[in-house]
């Protein structure tokens, strides 16, 4: 048995996994037959729902609060995780702040804030899930972005961070080859989110005409992607980013 449905049974972590492209995420694992903890920071209520709506007679899925930049709350999520479902398979990394402002206005608890989130994050979520990972078989799955590879003005904070994450990536998973855990990452392009509707209306005809496929990205392009590179098909494959904007990039 190969490809997703190995992923039956597993346990993945998914952090920002209530709202926008991580709820794909989360949603996804979950149709998969996957033990799902989401990790939300903020909008309580929201990740209770989606918790409610995937946990099933089994309670497959719970949801977390934590802050990625706080360490004892990163450690405190992975404990709870492994508390509910007897250990951990897959870390989905998709907690990030994506605050943009312009040379001139930034200051430096803005320049801290994503950092600390988008990079320390990464970090401090890889630190804390890695004993319980499987060896082999465990999988890292990193949120980049496409704006690393092709800044726009006023992104440079964010992209440079998610620039970060691409190079803690490959990294990291020079380190854990020898263990048999993959580490992987995503870069989207401009995904249509809640997040990304003001971008969308003020930039749509923009996005569309630089977009070889033509239209605007949805959150279930990227979670195909995400749910991959989780099952045994993308066990020979790490330590790479892949870019998925429509071909923008």
């Amino acid at each position: 048995m190969s490809g997703a449905s190995d992923l039956k049974g597993k346990v993945v972590l998914v952090t920002g996994g209530s709202r926008g492209i991580g709820a794909a995420v989360t949603r996804r694992f979950a149709a998969l037959g996957c033990r799902v903890v989401i990790g939300y920071r903020s909008g309580h209520e929201a990740a209770e729902a989606l918790a409610r709506e995937l946990a099933g007679a089994d309670g497959a899925c719970i949801a977390v609060q934590a802050d990625v930049a706080d360490p004892e709350a990163v450690t405190a999520l992975v404990a709870r995780t492994v508390e509910a479902f007897g250990g951990l398979d897959i870390l989905v990394n998709c907690a990030a702040l994506g605050h943009y402002r312009p040379l001139g206005k930034m200051d430096a608890e803005f320049i801290r804030s994503i950092l600390d989130t988008n990079v320390m994050g990464v970090v401090l979520m890889t630190e804390a899930a890695l004993p319980h990972l499987p060896s082999p078989g465990g999988r890292i799955i990193n949120f980049a972005s496409a704006l690393a590879y092709r800044p726009i003005p006023t992104s440079s904070v964010y992209s440079a961070s998610k620039a970060a994450v691409i190079t803690l990536t490959h990294a990291f998973a020079k380190e854990l080859g020898p263990r048999g855990i993959t580490v992987n990452a995503v870069a989207p392009g401009v995904i249509e989110t809640d997040m990304t509707a003001k971008i969308i209306e003020e930039r749509g005809p923009q996005i569309l005409a630089m977009t070889p496929l033509g239209r605007i990205g949805q959150t279930e392009d990227v979670a195909g992607i995400i749910t991959f590179l989780a099952s045994s098909d993308a066990g020979w494959i790490t330590g790479r980013t892949i870019i998925a904007d429509g071909g923008v990039t």
